[in-house]
């Protein structure tokens, strides 16, 4: 039996997307919300031949991943996250690249020489690279009403991924990347009425308004703070959100607290666009935190580690050493 394991977000859907539509199979799919990162864990040892990893932390998931490869279980590994140390071995094909201008969904377009390059300049966008998706529209010979359009569709597959449970989701990841298979070009989708995007466009415009009401809890030059009630379409936004204030706001660092039913608050963080360094560092100093130079996250602040988040925030984009 072969699994595919794959980030619930724009990037791992897009980077799995990328793969089947290149080489088509069957295989078990485990994937979840964005957040859900320690997926390997859900591939047992017995009677798998290949695993097939995207978007995912190598670093989260590393015991699973040895457990696998001393089992015989060949594994395909494209991820941009922090990596930890890479385990050698003759089962493992890893591809990680840790720059901050590239996901996973580049990655897996150089592996396939760009053979559905539309589809990662929409991932690229959807991880809010903006100006990397805008430079790779350029030489593609994109219009730049084509490329708006692939930017609000990675924007909409990438909100579709926040949520506590995917309960809050619109689409099961799952589900959306079947659906998305069904479209060799991303462009096929807004010919359709019928599909994916046209239920993201008005889930999401009614959500973002309700975010865009929001005053700052906290707000300094260096740091923007805003916290979103436990509700599902306060869930669903808090990504895309924060990918919005980065872009409103590209030398200030943008954080978004979501409050949980247990009292914590799930974190994103935003490095500024114009400096991005440092989210995954700074997120990863908490017990259920980590990410990437440029975004990040914390599972689960508790609400007196506020004060503490943001000191070491200000601290760290002052220019001062963590």
């Amino acid at each position: 039996m072969n699994y595919d394991v794959f980030n619930g977000d724009a990037d791992g859907i897009i980077s799995l997307l990328q793969l089947r539509l290149a080489y088509p199979a069957d295989h078990v799919l485990v994937t979840g919300v964005k957040r859900d990162i320690e997926l390997l864990q859900q591939v047992p040892n017995d009677g798998v031949n290949n695993v097939v990893v995207l978007d995912i932390s190598m670093e989260k998931n590393i015991t699973s991943l040895q457990r696998l490869l001393d089992s015989g279980t060949s594994v395909f590994y494209a991820d941009h996250h922090r990596s930890g140390l890479i385990p050698t071995s003759d089962n493992l094909d890893a591809r990680i690249d840790l720059d901050a201008n590239i996901c996973t969904a580049l990655i897996v377009d150089q592996f396939l020489d760009g053979a559905f390059h539309l589809w990662a300049i929409t991932a690229a966008y959807g991880d809010n690279l903006i100006a990397k998706a805008d430079g790779l529209s350029l030489a593609a010979g994109l219009t730049k009403t084509q490329s708006e359009q692939l930017k609000q569709l990675g924007t909409l597959i990438n909100y579709n991924g926040y949520g506590a449970s995917v309960a809050d989701l619109h689409f099961h990841p799952a589900e959306l990347f079947k659906a998305l298979l069904q479209y060799p070009s991303p462009f096929d989708l807004f010919t359709n009425k019928s599909s994916p995007y046209w239920v993201l466009h008005d889930a999401y415009e009614a959500d973002m308004s309700q975010a865009l009401a929001v005053a700052p809890r906290y707000q300094s030059k260096i740091l923007a703070l805003f916290e979103l009630p436990d509700l599902p379409w306060a869930r669903r936004v808090s990504g895309v959100y924060g990918n919005y204030l980065a872009n409103q706001t590209p030398n200030v660092a943008n954080g978004v607290l979501t409050s949980n039913a247990d009292g914590t608050y799930t974190l994103s963080l935003r490095a500024p666009l114009n400096n991005k360094q440092g989210a995954g560092d700074i997120c990863s100093q908490f017990e259920t935190g980590g990410g990437r130079a440029a975004a990040a996250g914390i599972n689960a602040l508790a609400a007196n580690d506020v004060s503490q988040f943001i000191s070491i925030t200000e601290e760290y984009y002052s220019g001062k050493i963590l």
